[in-house]
């Protein structure tokens, strides 16, 4: 997404099971690459983890 991805829409790199097309990919954009797995951001269901994602989105 060259210009950037906008808070609450689907990164167009993920699959169908959501992972990521440009997993060790040089390509890959530098922000998802310091985006580490955190307990407390990825609470403990997929939704959960979107919502808290979504909230940080809206935020920045």
């Amino acid at each position: 997404m060259p210009q950037g991805k906008p808070a609450g829409t689907r990164c167009v790199q993920l699959d169908d099971n959501n992972l990521c097309r440009l997993f060790g990919d040089p390509r890959r954009p530098r922000v998802c690459l310091a985006f580490n797995f955190d307990a407390d951001l990825c609470g403990s269901s997929r939704s959960e983890a979107l919502q808290r994602i979504e909230e940080l989105e809206q935020l920045t």
